[in-house]
């Protein structure tokens, strides 16, 4: 079974991710702004960013959020924290974490982003949905290959 690791592993040798940060680790402050978390969200085009209290993880912000306790209840951007309408109850996975088990995880509890703790609960990267169904793809075409290399004698 394929894991985690091997997950964000794929992402950083495809390029979509940047050794040394963490497997595209974007993180922001409760004490920060509703405004400069979406900047930063815009600037990196990704949907969601940690929330760190210095080296813990208070919690996650998304687009979801943003929707849903800042545009409905008609709060500022400017004048609203993060911490005010982030998710702080946050499903994480380990690096040890099967890939189907995240997915399932995904789908059961309806998110798109899970952070990644390691053994020391210090978050080392990020799981989204599109990195999951990135890695399925990945993984039919290379069964479809080698299916197609043995009915053809090539294998």
């Amino acid at each position: 079974m394929e894991t985690v690791f091997d997950l964000l592993d794929e992402k950083m040798r495809a390029g979509r991710s940047r050794p040394g940060a963490g497997c595209d680790l974007v993180a922001t402050t409760p004490e920060a702004t509703v405004r400069e978390a979406t900047r930063l969200m815009n600037e990196h085009g990704i949907g969601s960013v940690i929330v760190m209290n210095g080296r813990e993880l208070a919690g996650i912000f998304t687009e979801r959020d943003v929707l849903r306790r800042v545009v409905v209840e008609s709060r500022s951007p400017d004048a609203t924290l993060v911490r005010e309408v982030m998710t702080a109850n946050v499903l994480f996975c380990s690096l040890e974490a099967t890939i189907d088990d995240v997915a399932d995880q995904m789908r059961r509890h309806r998110v798109r982003h899970v952070p990644v703790l390691d053994a020391d609960r210090e978050v080392v990267g990020m799981v989204s949905i599109g990195d999951v169904n990135a890695h399925r793809h990945a993984c039919c075409e290379r069964t479809l290959y080698h299916m197609e290399q043995y009915l053809h004698g090539r294998a």
